[in-house]
């Protein structure tokens, strides 16, 4: 059992710290509004992690080879609400004004895990390399390798979180805030183009 969670952690790292849609989202919420403020959406969206590994480990990717065509229909929506992210990431002014931003809610984080294909993909690929068919307790399996999943996200998450906010108290200035959401809103549309291309 211990060797297993070391293997999916050893697994999982490269992919939930390297940037992709969520870890960029967070890490500029954490820019614009702090840790705090980014809590009901990282509650969200590992919220959502937890329910959707879980369908997933127990059946559900058929859905997907039933019905190729959903895959690249999530891959354009979840393109899609990235960019829109990133275009209300760039129309923000400082951390102080609240007219024209506010954080990512709880229901953000929940659309950010359903149209993020590439949780997906790392979803399948996670159960093809830690689950057995032949596993004996496969209720008990799929409940271990989703909690990792969940939790190591969360860790990588508030990671990234913290970073962004750290950056922020590094440019408190009105012009280096509006340089710093850019920035984080450039990233996101790369990650967007990211997305569509892969």
């Amino acid at each position: 059992m211990t060797e297993t969670i070391l293997a999916l952690l050893i697994f999982l790292f490269p992919l939930a710290y390297s940037p992709g849609p969520g870890n960029m989202l967070f890490a500029a919420n954490g820019a614009l509004f702090g840790f705090r403020a980014t809590l009901p959406a990282s509650i969200g969206y590992h919220l959502a992690t937890w329910i959707v590994t879980l369908g997933l480990g127990f059946g559900l990717l058929g859905v997907f080879e039933t019905w190729p065509m959903l895959f690249p229909v999530l891959k354009t929506a979840g393109a899609a609400y990235v960019l829109w992210l990133a275009l209300k990431l760039w129309r923000a002014r400082t951390s102080t004004s609240a007219q024209t931003a506010r954080p990512a809610s709880f229901t953000d984080g929940v659309m950010l895990l359903l149209l993020n294909p590439k949780a997906y993909v790392i979803i399948a690929l996670m159960f093809s390399q830690f689950l057995s068919p032949t596993e004996p307790q496969v209720l008990t399996a799929v409940l271990l390798i989703t909690t990792v999943f969940t939790l190591n996200n969360l860790v990588a998450f508030s990671t990234w979180t913290l970073i962004g906010d750290k950056l922020a108290r590094a440019f408190r200035e009105d012009q280096s805030a509006v340089w710093l959401n850019r920035s984080f809103a450039a990233i996101l549309v790369g990650v967007a183009t990211w997305m569509l291309l892969a």
